[in-house]
């Protein structure tokens, strides 16, 4: 018979994950939640910890985690983790299950600016009934259906809305790094370009879609002569980085309705939880804007399936079976 694994003392700073200590205490290891602590207690309880689950960890943090196994990011972005600080052999892990969430939002927002459902609520709570009923004048809304969805970029979250776009009636197309990769859980899209066709897709696409990940190539990806070649009457959704986007420059393509309408639930930067702005634009002055606190992909089911991976790869690090999802070995 084989011994059992010894117990893992794994440390979690992490506050929403640490909502599922439940799922994250099954395999019997010592659990010590540590939500929203200071950097500088997190990092005296360090020493001695096997699993550190954050999503942030500095680098005085990292100097001091003696031991340390694995650093298991509670999301798919690692860019807040001083991979660089961390010990010879401590590996670093993501998780993902943000996808079907993040292009529910998607569809979400563009069919409340297409109908321009921030309009219509805001005049109703006045005590306006504006409808083309009583005004043939209005502008009518639109359906997502026949119209074209483009997206840059094409991991998870692409393939996701690229599903349900599709089950909408859209026409789909992406451009991507490698446009003859195969296609992940087949998505159906009608072309996917290479990045050197952005501008084509972005002349063609009533509702462009931005998920690729922020990296040095893609920062500022999205900026004033992109904004010129969308249509006068498409839609932008940001659910990827902020930075991604020229914020200014998607400021003023909104401000002179040079594009109809834009979705953003990411930040210049993300203010996280310090209650701070977003953006040094008014983009909350603006009539034809979505605006979310990055909690696109914040759904329960994001969250309990994120919890499964990391107590997962809990119980394979004290099994000494291979981790998922490494994104940096160590």
């Amino acid at each position: 018979m084989t011994a059992p694994a010894a117990p893992l003392r794994v440390l979690v700073t992490d506050p929403i994950i640490s909502r599922f200590a439940a799922v994250l205490d099954a395999g019997g290891h010592e659990t010590v939640l540590a939500p929203g602590r200071p950097d500088e207690e997190v990092a005296a309880a360090l020493p001695g910890t096997d699993v550190l689950v954050c999503s942030r960890m500095t680098e005085p943090m990292a100097r001091a985690a003696t031991g340390l196994r694995l650093v298991q990011v509670t999301g798919a972005g690692y860019e807040r983790i001083a991979v660089g600080a961390l010990a010879p052999g401590v590996a670093v892990a993501n998780t993902f299950h943000h996808g079907p969430s993040i292009a529910e939002h998607v569809v979400m927002v563009a069919l409340m600016l297409s109908r321009r459902v921030l309009r219509k609520d805001r005049l109703l709570r006045e005590g306006v009934w504006e409808s083309v009923t009583t005004d043939p004048d209005l502008p009518l809304g639109t359906t997502l259906a026949g119209r074209t969805l483009g997206l840059v970029g094409l991991g998870e979250t692409g393939g996701r809305v690229a599903r349900l776009a599709a089950a909408l009636g859209m026409r789909v197309q992406a451009v991507r790094r490698d446009p003859a990769a195969p296609l992940a859980d087949g998505p159906r899209l009608d072309r996917v370009l290479p990045p050197g066709d952005l501008p084509e897709l972005l002349e063609t696409s009533d509702v462009v879609v931005v998920t690729v990940p922020l990296t040095d190539r893609t920062r500022g990806l999205i900026g004033a002569a992109e904004l010129r070649r969308m249509r006068r009457t498409a839609f932008l959704i940001n659910v990827a980085r902020g930075p991604v986007v020229d914020e200014r420059a998607l400021y003023e393509a909104l401000a002179e309705d040079r594009i109809a309408g834009a979705g953003i639930d990411v930040w210049w930067p993300d203010p996280g939880g310090t209650g701070r702005a977003g953006s040094t634009m008014p983009f909350e002055r603006l009539g034809n804007v979505v605006l979310t606190p990055h909690n696109s992909g914040h759904t329960r089911e994001t969250f309990e399936n994120r919890a499964r991976d990391i107590a997962a790869n809990i119980a394979a690090l004290a099994e000494g079976r291979p981790l998922r999802n490494v994104v940096h070995p160590g």
